[in-house]
Order: C-alpha cells, then structure tokens, then sequence
C-alpha cells in the first residue's frame, strides 16, 4: 500500500509531512496502543541512542551543565520519543499517534509536528517569553519556522539568521 506513495514522495509530489501522515495511518491504524508501547519503548532504548549525532550529544550535554531547560521537538512519533525523553530528563512536542478505545485511530492528535505546525505547538505547551534565551537546532527546512522564534538558531549545526 505505501510504495506508490513513497514513489510520489520521492519524486516531489507529495511532501514528507504528508507522507509521514499516510505511512502512520498505514502503520497504525487499529493496531493496540499497549503492544505498540511497548514496541516504541524498546526502541527508545536499543535503536535512538544509536541515531543520536555526536554534535547533538554534546549540545544536549552542554545545555543540561548549564541547567537549561531541554525540549525536544521533533516530526518523529510520541510512542518512541517520549520514553527516550523522559528517560533523559527533556520536555517534548513531537508527532502524537491518536488512541481511540485502546487503539491507534492512525491519525495524529494535533497534526504532523513540522514546518509551521511546529511553532504552535510549542507555543501551546510552552510562554515562551518567561525564558531569558531560547536556543534552536534543526536539519531540515521543516524546522525553519521553528528556528525563527529562538534567539540563537543553528541550522545543520551553524550559526543561522532568520534572514538566510
């Protein structure tokens, strides 16, 4: 079901939040929330750390040895993420999978945590003017509408101005 989908992803027609949103319907839908816990949470614990950047490892160090607030914010689902989060300390706003009577229905709960969305997602779980400096990272130009609200923004990993 998805490799048509995935064909038109790749050739442009359809955007990656759109995909991500197909292939979690198709990944999900129906399937019980307990069994795919438990599935996420295992996953938080043997493949995320392998993933994580070196680069970003240190960031993440360096913003915990100043006692700065962590939020991760991320495309990437709930069901893996928020374990990996809590485990570490971080806050998070990221892609939600929506249960319905113990099920996943497919669909996210506030829709695909990206390009515009990711901006009011923040805001609706965090005031952000109650933080002195507000620190941003992102790889993808889904991020950039995140990274216009912080003060100091890194794009890949350099410097970045809105203006860019």
């Amino acid at each position: 079901m998805l490799p048509p989908f995935f064909i038109l992803y790749k050739l442009g027609v359809i955007s990656a939040p759109r995909m991500r949103t197909i292939a979690s319907f198709v990944a999900f839908f129906g399937r019980n929330v307990d069994e795919i816990v438990a599935a996420g949470e295992k996953y938080a614990e043997d493949i995320v750390p392998k993933y994580l950047r070196e680069v970003a490892i240190k960031k993440l160090n360096w913003h915990k040895k100043n006692g700065d607030k962590i939020v991760i914010v991320s495309a990437s689902l709930d069901v893996y993420l928020k374990p990996w989060c809590t485990k570490n300390g971080f806050s998070l706003v990221c892609s939600e999978l929506e249960v319905d009577r113990g099920r996943f229905s497919g669909r996210y709960v506030n829709g695909d945590c990206s390009c515009a969305n990711k901006p009011k997602l923040i805001h609706s779980k965090f005031e952000l003017g109650q933080y002195e400096k507000i620190y941003a990272y992102g790889d993808t130009k889904e991020d950039l509408a995140m990274l216009s609200l912080a003060g100091e923004a890194y794009f890949n990993w350099r410097h970045y101005t809105v203006d860019e």
